[in-house]
């Protein structure tokens, strides 16, 4: 496959997970966010495994791969608003971190598997062993919630979504520093394990081994993730959502600009700054999310993450194609020796969302998030 090739399966499973959250948000404001929660890690599984089984080439990936994702998105944002719904101000931030968290450990495991069973059986068994993640994660899923009480917030005349959301400064700000993070972070997440394959092919291993070898280290910067979900938190909690947000984009916007050239860099710089990039373009994931909980009405919250999340996988979707198409247009083919233009292009996405959250600290709507800590 050619890049923009790839970047379009991987954005095929963008496309999907958007259109789920719209779905499954809309919905968890009318049933409630348990049973959208438990249905849809109960449909993901099976879907997991079909795409691993029979995905054949681009066209048979793409589809099962935005299949896989059009089921599991009842998963996510519908597990914040059971988070919201259960923690007080006070402690939301620790939570949702630790809930997000979750998902930075996901990907580490099943980058460590991957690359694994990869070097060793080849891609078919390494799908195969990834897609046992949604198994396990359906069954911890309905462990989880299924003595859980299902709420459902009515509303008032005059309390709908326009007035709520579209007419509320805050969550809107909230929700494009959310679009733009995604362009910044799904593109990366989406391009690094290739983009440290072609350094370790520079330095003279052969295409299995530093295929293998480009999904193990990723998983280490996701690893990162996982702290810096924890500690943005706690953080946020402490000092403030807008203060740790901007910290945090901040210093990913600064690696994003920077590292696609360290392509032919010593190897521990590399990795070095890669687990700078990964800690900070995770950070501020569970920061928007929880900020979002707090200027949104509960009675409208399924649909604010709704569009919220349309905006945000929707532009992770743009940015992994488009990710794709520049590496294709400024390299004359693979072996891929120019990736600075690419990573730079998810650069303007966090120095957009830079702006955004500068804004919103501005606003008094700011006063609302972390009981007065903005």
């Amino acid at each position: 496959m050619s890049a923009a090739t790839a970047g379009a399966v991987s954005s095929a499973f963008q496309v999907g997970y958007a259109a789920s959250l719209v779905g499954f948000n809309l919905l968890a404001d009318r049933i409630g966010a348990r049973p959208v929660f438990l249905w849809s890690s109960v449909a993901g599984a099976p879907a997991a495994m079909a795409f691993a089984l029979f995905a054949e080439g681009p066209w048979s990936a793409a589809l099962l791969y935005g299949l896989t994702a059009l089921l599991i998105g009842g998963n996510y944002t519908p597990g914040l608003i059971l988070i919201a719904e259960r923690f007080p101000a006070a402690t939301r931030g620790r939570a949702t971190g630790f809930f997000l968290a979750a998902t930075s450990i996901g990907y580490a495991a099943s980058l460590f598997l991957t690359g694994a069973v990869l070097s060793r059986a080849g891609w078919r068994p390494a799908l195969v062993a990834a897609s046992l993640g949604p198994v396990m994660g359906a069954a911890a899923g309905v462990w989880t919630v299924w003595g859980m009480p299902t709420r459902v917030h009515p509303r008032r005349a005059g309390e709908g979504f326009s007035s709520e959301f579209l007419r509320n400064p805050g969550a809107l700000l909230l929700s494009a520093g959310y679009a733009f993070h995604s362009w910044e972070l799904l593109g990366m997440w989406a391009w690094t394990p290739s983009f440290l394959s072609a350094s370790l092919i520079r330095q003279g291993q052969d295409l299995g081994r530093a295929t293998g070898g480009g999904a193990r280290l990723t998983a280490l910067f996701h690893l990162t993730g996982f702290s810096a979900s924890l500690c943005a938190g706690w953080l946020s909690d402490r000092f403030g959502r807008t203060a740790v947000i901007v910290g945090m984009l901040g210093v990913s916007t600064i690696c994003s600009f920077v590292f696609g050239w360290m392509v032919a860099a010593p190897f521990w710089i590399l990795l070095v700054v890669g687990l700078v990039y990964g800690f900070s373009a995770v950070g501020d994931s569970p920061v928007l999310s929880v900020a979002l909980t707090e200027v949104v009405a509960p009675r409208v919250l399924g649909s604010a993450l709704a569009v919220r999340s349309l905006l945000g996988f929707g532009a992770g979707a743009i940015a992994q194609t488009t990710f794709g198409h520049v590496l294709d247009a400024t390299n004359t083919g693979p072996p891929y020796a120019v990736w600075g233009w690419a990573y730079g292009l998810l650069g303007l996405g966090g120095l957009a969302g830079l702006a955004a959250t500068v804004w919103l600290r501005l606003r008094p709507e700011s006063r609302r998030l972390a009981g007065g800590r903005r």
